[in-house]
């Protein structure tokens, strides 16, 4: 599959996406992680590795996003992991939610909780890279329930 090239895409995406491409955001590994988990598509070579690390009270207080490959999976990844900060594993879910159906059916105006997420509603007119979108977000919520798996 012939991957798009990522440097003309400051007209398609958008300053914000290209923002977090360039300069990702929570890139640190986190050593002692409660939550891991990496994606990956052997399609296009994208992958996705990211880390989450909870408080007492299950609430996220450390992220890492690691990204390989387009544009899109870079800053995707930027941007669900920035959103992360602070909420609760629930909190993780109804985000997850309201992200995967932004990208089916567009945002609602109420999709504040979104972010930066928001601007990456311009990918639905290239539905090949909805994918590249979504990976962070299938890591992320295969990484919570191996972890819930594991400390039910």
């Amino acid at each position: 599959m012939t991957q798009l090239p990522d440097v003309p895409l400051d007209g398609l995406y958008g300053d914000l996406v290209m923002d977090h491409y360039r300069n990702p955001r929570n890139r640190a590994p986190i050593s002692d992680a409660d939550v891991e988990a990496e994606e990956f598509n052997p399609f296009c070579g994208d992958r996705a590795t990211l880390q989450l690390k909870l408080d007492g009270q299950g609430k996220v207080c450390g992220v890492s996003a690691q990204a390989e490959g387009c544009s899109i999976i870079q800053a995707a990844t930027s941007m669900l992991c920035d959103q992360l900060h602070g909420k609760s594993l629930d909190e993780v879910g109804e985000i997850g939610e309201q992200y995967r159906l932004a990208m089916k059916n567009g945002a609602a105006e109420d999709d504040t909780n979104l972010g930066d997420l928001r601007a990456l509603q311009v990918v639905r007119q290239y539905p090949v890279r909805i994918k590249c979108a979504l990976l962070p977000l299938t890591a992320l919520e295969e990484g919570i329930k191996a972890y819930q798996a594991k400390t039910s």
